[in-house]
């Protein structure tokens, strides 16, 4: 693959070896090539057979200082109508704003919280929502009840981990404009939830490669 100037320098700054977060997150900001506030994203490779249903690793976290990405959130509902708005969702409706996606190609929102009852409307469309990553889901807190909170957590930066079938992960947990600080202890805290979602069935350790970049950045391997 053809690679740019900028980036071919970058790449030049950094060593075949693992840094600690410290130094990975400083090389980061200097190898970062654009020139908006690109995000900081954490690649891994894990020691797990994904096709396992016991060794998928998928959860929802809070980081402490967010992401930086702001998002839009549709909740569908029937009987949380005044919570969701009153919570500060960006849409909020119960099956005509369904038909509206079906009908319309109506997708301004990147994720949808929905209260259970409105669940055998959105499993119709599975085949829509699913491949876009946007069918919700109790695992990850956007099949509840309790509309105020999952809105809350998911403007307060919440952010989802998840296997992929090649034993990959990739997660957006900082932006290049947030101090050092703030982005080590993103990073620290992400890690340790999926340290600690470890699959009991899993020998030796987890995390086999870890590296940090920045959008469109060289890949920075990190000492985990």
């Amino acid at each position: 693959m053809f690679r740019g100037k900028k980036y071919q320098d970058a790449l030049k700054l950094v060593e075949k070896k693992a840094y600690p977060f410290d130094e990975a997150i400083a090389l980061a900001k200097k190898t970062n090539v654009v020139k908006f506030d690109a995000s900081i994203d954490l690649s891994l490779h894990l020691n797990v057979d994904a096709k396992q249903a016991d060794q998928q690793i998928r959860g929802t976290m809070v980081l402490p200082h967010g992401n930086g990405k702001t998002k839009r959130v549709l909740v569908v509902t029937n009987t949380k109508t005044e919570d969701a708005k009153a919570a500060g969702a960006d849409f909020v409706g119960g099956k005509e704003a369904l038909e509206r996606i079906q009908k319309e190609n109506w997708f301004a929102f990147d994720v949808i919280v929905a209260t259970p009852e409105m669940m055998g409307e959105l499993g119709k469309m599975g085949k829509l929502l699913g491949p876009k990553g946007l069918m919700p889901n109790p695992k990850t807190g956007t099949v509840t009840m309790d509309v105020t909170k999952a809105i809350n957590d998911i403007k307060a930066g919440k952010v989802e981990y998840r296997v992929d079938k090649e034993s990959n992960m990739h997660v957006s947990f900082a932006r290049v404009s947030f101090d050092d600080q703030k982005i080590l202890e993103n990073l620290t805290a992400l890690l340790e939830a999926i340290t600690k979602a470890r699959p009991a069935a899993i020998k030796g350790q987890l995390i086999k490669n870890a590296v940090i970049h920045t959008s469109m950045g060289p890949s920075i391997k990190i000492a985990v």
